[in-house]
């Protein structure tokens, strides 16, 4: 019987990054944005917050990374995965934590899952992009959302 697992883990250093490259390119878009970084067990990593961002934005970012980590695809992939499926919509979009927009992305290395980035403070589109100029920056799979 096994009884311990080991499980792939994004290292502080590029959690640091990584979020530093998603604040780079807001600078480049002219936008301010809170960014967040997390392991696959949705523990913060790294944050970090440009000045003039909305404060609102700060746990809307940790918990793109938190939803995007934990279950291992965008959080703008959510509402296809709901389908038609009422239920779904309302049970999952009321769960803390989740979120069911753009802006968080899954961070895999050579496929394993070690992590999620969050985005917020920009719309949707702006936010994913900073998002993968955070993957970029430390070579993780490149993703779509």
């Amino acid at each position: 019987m096994k009884v311990v697992v080991n499980q792939p883990c994004i290292a502080w250093e590029a959690a640091h990054r990584a979020a530093e490259a998603a604040v780079r390119h807001a600078e480049s878009l002219g936008v301010r944005i809170n960014v967040g970084v997390t392991d696959a067990t949705g523990n913060l990593m790294a944050f970090l917050r440009m000045p003039g961002a909305f404060p609102q934005s700060i746990q809307i970012a940790i918990d793109k990374a938190y939803t995007a980590g934990g279950f291992g695809f965008p959080t703008a992939q959510w509402m296809s995965v709901f389908g038609e499926d009422e239920g779904m919509k309302l049970g999952f979009s009321a769960q803390p934590r989740l979120i069911v927009f753009g802006g968080g992305l899954p961070l895999r290395v050579e496929g394993q899952l070690v992590g999620g980035i969050g985005v917020s403070g920009a719309s949707a589109a702006q936010d994913a992009e900073c998002a993968r100029a955070g993957l970029r920056a430390i070579g993780a799979d490149e993703i779509e959302d």
